[in-house]
């Protein structure tokens, strides 16, 4: 099965990006730190082409660290700047700007060296859905100004935001590609809740985390849920099946794994990274 999702507003989107392109300074691409390339929308580098550009690995309480500083290693030796944040606290925020300067130094000399007065730095947000941005943005002007919500695709239209004096931002909605031709990548995007989980049904997004933990995070698996050693020898459907017991809720699968969907995206079971880093960077 392939999984499609592109709302008409994600289309104009995309053209309104490539319109306003040529009026901004550089790019900051949000991605989810915990799955840092399967939170990138594979259209930008076309759109966005040579244009600085500064990575910024959202969501790092959430991620693992020792693969969130090998991502940032990544994308500094893909020529970008890198820096790991976390918007909900404003953690890494206030490095944004000198990041941005560092990128841009080169254009900032030579604006310098032509006389032209120092202004404001001009920068695109972007990302697919629920990575962030619009939290990023409350965040940064210092009050409630860009819509956020847990649903994926709440920004539709486009605004720019101050921050201080010397940084100027355009939130965008949140792009996402056609299709996903890779189901990979569609299960990682479901389960952090950046796509629809009608897209899915629930138990295949459960069983696909808990076939995850099993193979990278078996501790916190067995932590969260009380887990004996006999248990994790289990099949992942029939872990499924005693976490949903064990959990109160008997033979209701649907809410068995709806409670695994919700503590995996809160962090209940641990930090984690979907995306390794040793299997994708190949």
């Amino acid at each position: 099965m392939t999984i499609q999702w592109f709302p008409g507003h994600m289309a104009k989107a995309k053209r309104q990006v490539a319109e306003k392109l040529q009026h901004v300074d550089i790019v900051l691409e949000l991605v989810d730190g915990r799955l840092p390339i399967s939170s990138r929308n594979p259209m930008l580098d076309q759109i966005l082409q040579q244009k600085p550009r500064l990575v910024l690995i959202n969501k790092a309480d959430l991620a693992d660290p020792a693969q969130t500083k090998k991502w940032e290693n990544y994308f500094k030796q893909q020529g970008f700047g890198a820096l790991a944040i976390n918007s909900q606290d404003n953690k890494g925020g206030k490095s944004i700007l000198p990041k941005a300067k560092e990128v841009l130094a080169e254009k900032l000399k030579k604006e310098q060296e032509k006389g032209l007065k120092p202004r404001a730095i001009r920068a695109m947000v972007i990302g697919i859905p629920n990575v962030g941005k619009s939290t990023l943005l409350n965040r940064l002007a210092g009050k409630k100004l860009a819509k956020t919500g847990n649903l994926p695709g709440v920004t539709k239209g486009q605004q720019w935001i101050r921050y201080k004096k010397d940084l100027e931002l355009l939130d965008t909605p949140g792009i996402l590609w056609p299709k996903f031709e890779d189901q990979e990548t569609g299960k990682k995007l479901a389960l952090t809740g950046a796509i629809k989980e009608q897209l899915l049904q629930q138990d295949d997004i459960a069983i696909y985390g808990l076939d995850f933990f099993m193979q990278f995070y078996p501790e916190q698996l067995a932590t969260r849920y009380q887990l004996s050693q006999e248990d994790l020898q289990l099949s992942i459907p029939e872990l499924l099946m005693l976490i949903t017991q064990k959990q109160g809720f008997q033979e209701d699968y649907d809410k068995g794994s709806q409670r695994v969907i919700h503590d995996i995206r809160e962090g209940k079971l641990g930090r984690f990274t979907l995306d390794r880093y040793e299997e994708t960077s190949k």
